[in-house]
Parts: structure tokens; C-alpha cells; sequence
């Protein structure tokens, strides 16, 4: 599990810890000095000072000491080596010369980092034991303070110390959560998002490539069928086909560059776009504009172009109707796209099921265009009666 990054108050903290140190350990050694001067100890009591000192700046060569001043989860043998070596030092020094007990505080947070919990605290009390009788050895008469002071102050440095500690150990397991949940839920966006396109590529290639390609199935088949007896007409249908060809390339290239619709460019409006559609040589198709033309969003023109386009390749493939009408419906609030044809129907709702006309992908596509702008389709028919499909999208609120 990764760690945060060490923070400048981090770093700040463990500066105060060991100038602390070397304060008192530099403080004990002038009292020393000059409450002992040339003493036979003197010499001991330097070279271990010294000593003291060196091994306290070795620490973070062996990892025991640093700016972080998080306790290491696996302390290795060269860091307890350390430890050890620092702490038997200090011991011989207190007893060559009490008044460095003191320096005992600092190494309190050094165990604390260096060892687990609790051989943490079985040191921490060890050098506690030190720190008291060293103080009672320097007092010319018993002092309670002397004997109740020390392990107070271990006893709160200890437990202030493991409570900020258990506190970063929460801290960092609440950022490992939340950081594996963003990615979790990055992820999900991603997956969802990928669908989200997937289905709109394929509700885009069902409306346009694929209407376009069954167009030209049917003209090339009807050519070919009248090729040797009408010419003309063959010729005629292999005109329109080609054209159509060129429509599905003008969408394949839309749909590789993520364009609106060719037949949105250049400032066409949806009116316009609707009014130039046709459902194949044998059926009529009017148009009817009703109410004043209101600006759409792009994806609200869009989406109501392709619905016309697929349900004329319906009535086209599936209806045997003769003529059809679109009915492009401004009411203020709303536009509503009305497509109805003299078809032969079929039966709207069945006890078991979707209607026959909605169990392929052309329906419920354009139900899912409809859903995305929070509009509604709704499909009305009988047999031998026609059909009528509405597609009604709610508009924002003009100022």
C-alpha cells in the first residue's frame, strides 16, 4: 500500500525532535562541565557524548530516523541494531553522569517510531525507570515530583504519540478507499460512457447506413428485374440507388468525424431536412410545419431526423403503404414529430409482449433517442388502418 507524500509540518516535526535532542544532550554536557570540572570521568563522559551524538545522525543511513515520523511497519535488524546501540549508550551515560537522563524524551519518540507498540512502550518504561532514579540520585532530598514526573510525561508522550499515530493509520486507509474508489468509479464512467456510444453508433448506422443500404438493395433488385423489359426505368432506379450511395457516404463520413447529420449542415434547419426525405420511388411523403419555428438544440434536430428517417424505412419495408406524412408540430413547450401512414397496421400492444413492429432495433432505438432528451414516443395503430408514430420533446423555456 503507497503512502501519502512526506508534508512540510511532517518534516517540521521531526526538525523540532531532533534539535530537542541535541539541545539537551548539548545542555547536559555544559552542566556537566561545569559542575564537574576535572573530574576522571570527564573524558567518558565526552567521548560518549560524542559517540551519542554520531550514532543519533547515523539514523537515517539505517532508516531508523528521518523526517517522517511515522513508526516503520517492519523495523529491520540494522534499525534495531541502531536502537540499541543509542539506547545503551545513554544508559552508561546516566550513570556516569545523571543530568543526561533528560535526553531520555526525544529518544522516547525515536523508540516509538523505530519499535511495534509494544516493545515501544517496554522500552519507553525501561528508560523512564533511568530518568527516575538518575533524578533521585541528583536531589539532596526526596522530592515526589521527581519520582511521579517522569512517568506522567512518558505516559502522556506515549499515548498522544500511539492516538496521532492510530489517526494517520485511519487517515491513510481513508485515502487508500477513496482513491480506489474514484478509480472504481472512473472506471464505471468509462464502461458506461463506451456503452452510451456504442449505442448511439448503432441507433446512428440502423437509421442512416443501414436504411441506405437496404434502399439500394431494393432499387438494384427492381432494376434488375426490369433491366431487359423497361430500360429506362432500370436506369432510373440505378440513378436513385446511386444517389442513396452517396447520401450513406456523406454518413459514414459524419459518423467518423462525429458530425451533425449532412443533412443539418450549412444552416439547413430541421423543416428543411425533414421536407427533402423520401420513402422510396412508390410512396408519397408530404410534409406539414405547423406553429412558429423555434430554435432546437442540435442533438433534439438530430435525434427527430433520424426517428423520420427510420420510421420511413419502416413504413418503407414494412407497411405496403402508398403514402406517408410528417407533421412537424411547434407548441411552445414542446415539438412534436407526427409520422402516419395508410399502411396496413398491425396490432399496437399484444397480451405476450412488445408489438411486432417493436421487437426489432428501428423502435426501440428511437425510443431510446426520445428517453435521452426526456421526451416521449408513443405508437398508434390498427390493422388495416395505419399507423401513426409521435415523438414529442419537451423545450427549454425561452427568457
Amino acid at each position: 500500500m503507497s503512502h501519502p507524500p512526506r508534508k512540510p509540518d511532517t518534516r517540521a516535526l521531526a526538525t523540532v525532535m531532533h534539535t530537542a535532542f541535541f539541545l539537551l544532550l548539548g545542555a547536559s554536557v555544559a552542566r556537566f562541565l561545569l559542575r564537574h570540572p576535572g573530574e576522571p570521568r570527564t573524558p567518558w563522559v565526552i567521548a560518549l557524548s560524542i559517540t551519542l551524538a554520531l550514532l543519533y545522525v547515523l539514523g537515517p543511513a539505517v532508516g531508523a530516523t528521518g523526517s517522517d515520523p511515522t513508526p516503520t511497519p517492519a523495523p529491520t535488524h540494522r534499525r534495531r541494531l541502531w536502537l540499541g546501540l543509542v539506547v545503551a549508550t545513554w544508559v552508561v551515560l546516566v550513570v556516569l553522569a545523571p543530568s543526561f537522563a533528560w535526553c531520555a524524551v526525544p529518544l522516547f519518540f525515536t523508540a516509538l517510531r523505530t519499535l511495534p507498540p509494544r516493545a515501544a512502550v517496554a522500552l519507553v518504561a525501561v528508560l523512564t525507570v533511568f530518568v527516575v532514579a538518575a533524578q533521585l540520585k541528583l536531589s539532596t532530598a526526596f522530592d515526589p515530583n521527581l519520582l511521579l514526573a517522569p512517568p506522567a510525561i512518558a505516559a502522556l508522550a506515549t499515548a498522544v504519540f500511539i492516538h496521532m499515530e492510530r489517526q494517520a493509520q485511519a487517515q491513510r486507509a481513508l485515502i487508500d478507499d477513496l482513491i480506489r474508489t474514484r478509480r472504481e468509479l472512473a472506471a464505471t464512467e468509462r464502461r458506461e460512457g463506451t456503452l452510451a456510444e456504442r449505442q448511439r453508433l448503432s441507433m446512428e448506422i440502423h437509421d442512416t447506413l443501414a436504411q441506405h443500404l437496404s434502399s439500394q438493395q431494393m432499387l438494384l433488385q427492381a432494376a434488375d428485374r426490369t433491366w431487359d423489359t423497361d430500360p429506362a426505368t432500370a436506369r432510373a432506379h440505378v440513378r436513385t440507388a446511386n444517389g442513396i450511395a452517396a447520401r450513406g457516404l456523406a454518413e459514414a463520413r459524419r459518423l467518423v468525424h462525429d458530425l451533425a447529420p449532412p443533412e443539418l449542415e450549412n444552416g439547413a434547419g430541421l423543416a428543411d431536412a425533414l421536407r427533402a426525405l423520401d420513402a422510396g420511388p412508390d410512396i408519397e411523403v408530404r410534409f406539414h410545419l405547423e406553429g412558429a419555428p423555434a430554435p432546437l438544440p442540435d442533438r433534439a434536430e438530430s435525434a427527430l431526423l433520424r426517428i423520420a428517417q427510420g420510421a420511413l424505412a419502416n413504413i418503407r419495408e414494412h407497411s405496403g403503404a402508398r403514402t406517408a406524412a410528417l407533421t412537424l408540430s411547434f407548441l411552445g413547450d414542446q415539438v412534436v414529430l407526427d409520422i402516419a401512414d395508410d399502411g396496413t397496421g398491425f396490432t399496437a400492444t399484444t397480451p405476450t409482449g412488445p408489438a411486432p413492429a417493436d421487437r426489432g432495433h428501428g423502435l426501440p432505438a428511437m425510443r431510446a433517442r426520445v428517453r435521452q432528451l426526456g421526451g416521449t414516443l408513443t405508437i398508434e395503430s390498427t390493422p388495416g388502418e395505419g399507423t401513426v408514430l409521435s415523438a414529442s420533446i419537451p423545450l427549454e423555456p425561452t427568457g
